[in-house]
Formats: C-alpha cells, sequence, structure tokens
C-alpha cells in the first residue's frame, strides 16, 4: 500500500506527490519542518510541537498555510489513512512559490507538506545496546533555535558520523559541545544531569524539555550548562534526545567508552519515565 503525503490541501499516493522547482524550500531551504511522534496510534508531544512551529514561523514571518485546528486534524487524518501506530508524522512549511530572489515575495501561498512514518519508538533496540557517536566540529548558521529545514551542516556531521561507524554526532563550538546533528546531548556526572541551556546556539528540543520536567517531578539533579568533549568522555553516563530517539544511551565518544561502556541506570531511569509519560498522554487520547 502507498503510503499518503499530505500537500497543500490534498491527500496523495507519494508516488503522485510535486511540488514547483519554484518553490522557495527547493530553492533556498526557505521553510521550517517538525517531526510529531506517534503511540499507540496517537499524536503525542503535541502541543509543544505547535509551539515550537508556531515559533518557527514567526521567525521566519512565513504564514501558516492554515488554521491550526485543520493542521492538527491533517496530523490525525494521515495517522489514520496510513494505520500508523507507532512512528512519526513529518512536516514541512516553505514560503510557497515564486520567482528566484533572495528577499521575501509578497502575497505568495506557503506550501504545506507531511507524511507519516513507521517506526519502533518505545522498544528500539539500540535503547538496550546504546549508541556511539563521534566529535565534530560545528560549522552551522546563528539561529539553530529555529527548525529551518536549512540542514546541510547536520548532514555533513551525521556522514562524518556514518563514515565512522557512529550512530550520532556531537557538534563543538569554541570547546564546549552545542548539540547532536538531531538530537540534544546531555551528560550525567555524580548523578546530576547537565544540558546546555536554550539559546540561539541549539534547537530547544521538545524531548529535551519533557526530560526536564521529568527530572524536576522525579526531584533529580538537573543542571542547564556547557560542557566541554572532555567533560563528556569523563561522565558517568551520556545520552540524546529526539523525536525518534526519545531517551537514547550513548555509551562512547571518539572511541572512548562512557564508564563501563553500557547504558547507564539514571540514563535507563529517564526513557522509562518519558515512556511512561507518553503511554499515558495517548491513552488518555
Amino acid at each position: 500500500m502507498s503510503r499518503t503525503v499530505f500537500l497543500n490541501g490534498e491527500y496523495l499516493p507519494a508516488e503522485s506527490a510535486a511540488i514547483s522547482v519554484f518553490d522557495r524550500g527547493f530553492l533556498f531551504g526557505d521553510g521550517v519542518y517538525e517531526v510529531i511522534p506517534v503511540v499507540l496510534g496517537k499524536l503525542v508531544d503535541e502541543d509543544y510541537s505547535l509551539e515550537r512551529l508556531r515559533r518557527s514561523l514567526s521567525a521566519v514571518e512565513i504564514a501558516w498555510p492554515c488554521s491550526e485546528a485543520d493542521y492538527l486534524h491533517m496530523l490525525r487524518e494521515l495517522i489514520r489513512r496510513d494505520a500508523v501506530t507507532e512512528g512519526s508524522v513529518y512536516v514541512q512549511i516553505t514560503r510557497g512559490i515564486a520567482e528566484r530572489d533572495f528577499a521575501y515575495p509578497l502575497h505568495i501561498k506557503s506550501t504545506i507538506m507531511a507524511y507519516t512514518s513507521t517506526r519502533k519508538l518505545l522498544d528500539n533496540p539500540a535503547a538496550r545496546t546504546g549508541v556511539k557517536v563521534v566529535s565534530v566540529p560545528d560549522l552551522r548558521w546563528q539561529r539553530r533555535d529555529i527548525k529551518s529545514l536549512n540542514l546541510l551542516g547536520q548532514c555533513m556531521a551525521k556522514q562524518q558520523a556514518a563514515a565512522q561507524g557512529a550512530f550520532e554526532a556531537w557538534m563543538v563550538e569554541d570547546g564546549k559541545v552545542t548539540e547532536g546533528a538531531s538530537s540534544s546531548a546531555f551528560i550525567i556526572k555524580d548523578k546530576t544531569i547537565i544540558t546546555r541551556a536554550l539559546s540561539n546556539a541549539i534547537l530547544p528540543g521538545i524531548r529535551r524539555r519533557v526530560i526536564l520536567e521529568l527530572a524536576d517531578q522525579s526531584q533529580l539533579s538537573l543542571v542547564e550548562r556547557s560542557f566541554t568533549l572532555e567533560e563528556a568522555m569523563a561522565a558517568d553516563e551520556a545520552f540524546i534526545s529526539s523525536a525518534t530517539t526519545l531517551v537514547m544511551p550513548v555509551i562512547s565518544i571518539d572511541g572512548k567508552a562512557i564508564a563501563d561502556g553500557k547504558p547507564g541506570p539514571l540514563t535507563q531511569k529517564l526513557r522509562s519515565l518519558y515512556i511512561e509519560s507518553l503511554l499515558a498522554e495517548a491513552g488518555s487520547k
């Protein structure tokens, strides 16, 4: 069965969905995106996702292509049509179609596209073994807080990781870890969770936000501050978070094992807490 793609008001078979070569998302990466997890056939963390999408669109002055209510209805309809019980929905909104010119064109309609993916989120085998990361220079622009389509720097980082047999790349700037190529970065030392504070230098990760809430609810020690690569290598535990990895243990950085090279107990606890919260949210809908 063909996967369904939503494109500008239509639900289409994937092979029939197409955009203009003059779409500014194609020409300039002039757009933003979101990835929303699906658990038990329901959208989860959707309120935070909607809030971040609203912020990204405002930051780059792209108009909503539809009402927020219609947007959420579309996501749920895609899940229903493709019978997704666990996975994610990818959404992309661009400024729209216009002659190629760097300045924002006036009076054009934004483009919206979305599709589902089925994948294991809750029982991801990698969470049992942990994953490897490598460090790379952070070569990106200075507005990383916007979830924009400009991902070439992240693609280059991911390729460097893949070439070294690693799952993720941790980007380093001015001697400090900023974030993963497609994830937020955390370390744990002396039972204290450490992650970089929000700024224009990193994406405000939704999983990061939920982890901070869970840590507070569970009275776990957490500090928002920058940390060096050397500090990360000397940590007791490390992990990443994203829409598709949730809480994923990191067992080595640049080939150096973190502690005993196995997923740590606090990381595993955080993953369990997060999964419990997702199941509770999905079950309430």
